[in-house]
């Protein structure tokens, strides 16, 4: 692997000089992305990583993918995800992932933040110190010292510059935890960052710096070993890499399920229901009749807060001004649960998910979804064109399906 990070390092230096457009240093965990926390670089070295064993980049929800290929026995693949948060992994997945490992295969989790199923299953806890950090400019200045916790291993001690949070583990089973590695963290001392939880006959590899795992580490000098060490501890087999872009066609929580299922599991609400749509048909074909004169057809008249609004978005567009848009768009969304739904918009927990559900009718994944997606778009400093139609198209859909 370090002879290819020579050959990525000298590209990564020629695109530099020849390309003009400025550096994006947003983290965005991409394994397409080719800027300096995308994570292009990790899934093309995936085949060396793991000794030219067979891998597979999942393109669809990792739920689908173990519904249609149903694990029996065991040794059969190590999954492996990177993310700086795994909104895909509700607690379904996270469920379907530990019966995935408990017959013998092993999973490894890179993630800023883990699910509440996670924590209760396997037993942890996490503090993250600088869970509130965003801003680019500060982030900078995040560095960090990591160690493993193997004497096999020449180098133990790995300096990362910028990026590193002060995220480690806060509390652990001992039963079944081994510590793997762990960081050094101001005013705390070491604490562990890189576990090992044993679930069945397989094992759980939980890592809180998913950012060592990008472009910008990865070309450079000591960072490849780390993450060479860090994988030596999977077993050497298949791979599932799951790049957490797909939803899930077939994981249906209670509350995305029809109401009419309701009605069809008792009889007698079945009957009325029919006996309902009957006499509703009836009412319309007894007084289909018009029972007075065709009232003549009046042009409406001419919109022209339609040609403004059209005018003033155009300005926008041409300006590439898409954070702005965002921004405009989510003040009107929280005016809009505002006034019509009463609600607080100050603290967009999940309280306020929780509401916010119930009082527009929408479930409880949707609106957790688009308030995360707010969130997390909110703080940043620049947005794009697709995230801007993507949180648009949020919004509308939420607002209809009300």
């Amino acid at each position: 692997m370090l002879k290819r990070t020579k050959l990525y390092i000298i590209g990564f230096v020629l695109f530099s000089i020849i390309g003009c457009k400025k550096t994006n240093w947003r983290e965005n965990y991409q394994e397409r992305s080719k800027e300096p926390f995308g994570t292009y670089i990790f899934a093309n070295e995936l085949e060396t990583l793991f000794n030219y064993n067979e891998f597979t980049v999942l393109d669809e929800h990792i739920y689908d993918y173990l519904l249609i290929n149903p694990v029996t026995t065991k040794d059969q693949a190590n999954y492996v995800c990177i993310k700086s948060y795994a909104y895909q992994l509700d607690k379904k997945t996270t469920k379907k992932l530990l019966d995935f490992v408990a017959v013998g295969n092993d999973i490894f989790l890179s993630l800023n933040s883990f699910n509440d199923t996670f924590e209760k299953e396997l037993n942890f806890k996490t503090e993250n110190l600088d869970s509130t950090v965003y801003d680019i400019k500060f982030l900078k200045e995040l560095d960090g010292t990591f160690y493993l916790n193997n004497q096999e291993f020449k180098v133990d001690k790995f300096y990362f510059d910028r990026n590193i949070r002060k995220n480690y583990f806060k509390s652990l089973d001992s039963t079944k935890t081994i510590v793997l590695g762990s960081q050094n963290v101001p005013s705390e001392g070491k604490k562990p960052n890189f576990i090992k939880v044993s679930h069945g006959e397989g094992n759980v590899y939980l890592h809180t710096q998913p950012i060592v795992f990008t472009n910008y580490y990865l070309l450079k000098d000591t960072a490849p070993k780390y993450v060479e060490n860090v994988f030596s501890y999977l077993p050497d087999r298949s791979v599932l890499l799951d790049t957490q872009t797909k939803r899930s066609k077939y994981n249906y929580s209670d509350e995305q399920k029809s109401a009419l299922q309701f009605f069809y599991k008792h009889p007698t609400l079945k009957w009325a229901l029919y006996v309902g749509f009957i006499g509703l048909l009836l009412f319309l074909f007894l007084n289909a009749r018009r029972k007075q004169r065709a009232i003549p057809e009046l042009k409406p008249l001419k919109n022209s807060t339609q040609d403004f609004t059209h005018t003033i978005a155009n300005l926008y567009l041409r300006e590439d001004n898409h954070k702005d848009l965002v921004n405009k768009k989510i003040t009107y969304f929280l005016e809009k649960v505002r006034s019509k739904y009463h609600l607080d918009t100050q603290n967009l927990n999940s309280t306020f998910i929780e509401k916010l559900a119930a009082k527009s009718g929408n479930t409880e994944h949707t609106t957790k979804y688009l308030i995360n997606t707010i969130t997390t778009i909110n703080k940043r400093s620049q947005c794009s064109q697709e995230e801007l139609v993507q949180l648009n198209s949020l919004i509308e859909n939420f607002i209809k399906n009300k």
